[in-house]
This record gives C-alpha cells, structure tokens and sequence, in this order.
C-alpha cells in the first residue's frame, strides 16, 4: 500500500507545471504588487477585436491579465511549450502598463523596436491603442535580456503594492 501511494505521488508530483526559477521570482515579484497569478486557462472575457480570420475562436489565450481585478491568468499549456517564463514576461509589461495607467492599462513609450517575428502578433489587432500595448509586451518578451527588463519596468512603474 505504501508502495502504491508512493508511486501515485511521484506521479502527480511530475505531472504538475514545471516552472523555472526566473518564472518564480517574476511571479513573486508580481504578487508582492498586488496582482494576483493564477496558473489556470483563462475565463472566457471580451478580448480585443482582431483582425477577421487571424485568430481562432476556439484557442484560449496563453496568458491574460484582466485589469479590473489585478488577475494574471497563464495557461498551463505555456509549461509543456517551454513558453512560461516568456508568457509571463508578456503579462509582466502589462502589469506595468497598468501601473503606470494608474488602474487602466497605458502604454510605457518603450524605446525598444520590435524584432521583425513578433509583427503579426500584434499588428493583428484593429484598434490602435492595443496594437501598441501589445508591441510593447511582445518587444519586451523577445528582448535578449527580457528577463531582466521586465523586473526594471515593475519596478519602474509599481514602486508600491497598490490598491486599485
């Protein structure tokens, strides 16, 4: 029996998300913040209107924050991706933005360009003002020294824990 219960658990044990330490730390650092990280599909909520035919309706998002509560979701798809630690960058200059929106997100006047692979991913997006938050989240996520940068700009734009 113990045998049994052993083995059970070595199995649930590797079949739970795998996160790297840079994962950790940014997911600390958030939370210190206030945002709350949630490691779980995203709900179904009003996403922005792309472009027709450049998103499918059926795929859920790989990370997500929603403003009005301070939520990060990742879905736990990014861990068997390798994608984590770079999905949670991405929702990291989000954190920011909203920040430094006071509560609503606003862009940070990044002055990085993107790489030429990260174009579709946010060009798809009708509304001007969302393709440029999400240029700034992609650029940063394919930044050499993303890691390091996405801290800065928590850092930068939410010095302390806030209660929006």
């Amino acid at each position: 029996m113990f045998k049994f219960l052993l083995f059970s658990s070595i199995i649930l044990i590797s079949q739970l998300p795998k996160a790297d330490l840079k994962f950790e730390q940014l997911k600390t650092q958030l939370e210190s913040y206030g945002f709350q990280v949630n490691i779980a599909v995203p709900p179904n909520i009003n996403f922005p209107k792309q472009q027709n035919g450049l998103r499918r309706k059926v795929r859920k998002p790989y990370g997500m924050l929603h403003p009005k509560s301070k939520s990060i979701w990742i879905n736990p798809i990014v861990f068997e991706l390798g994608a984590s630690t770079a999905t949670l960058i991405h929702e990291t200059v989000h954190a920011a933005q909203y920040c430094a929106g006071n509560g609503k997100l606003q862009a940070i006047n990044l002055e990085l360009e993107p790489i030429p692979q990260a174009l579709p991913f946010f060009k798809r997006y009708v509304d001007t003002q969302r393709q440029n938050l999400e240029r700034e989240a992609y650029t940063v996520q394919s930044h050499p020294n993303s890691y390091e940068l996405a801290r800065s700009l928590l850092e930068q734009h939410c010095q302390t824990k806030s209660a929006w």
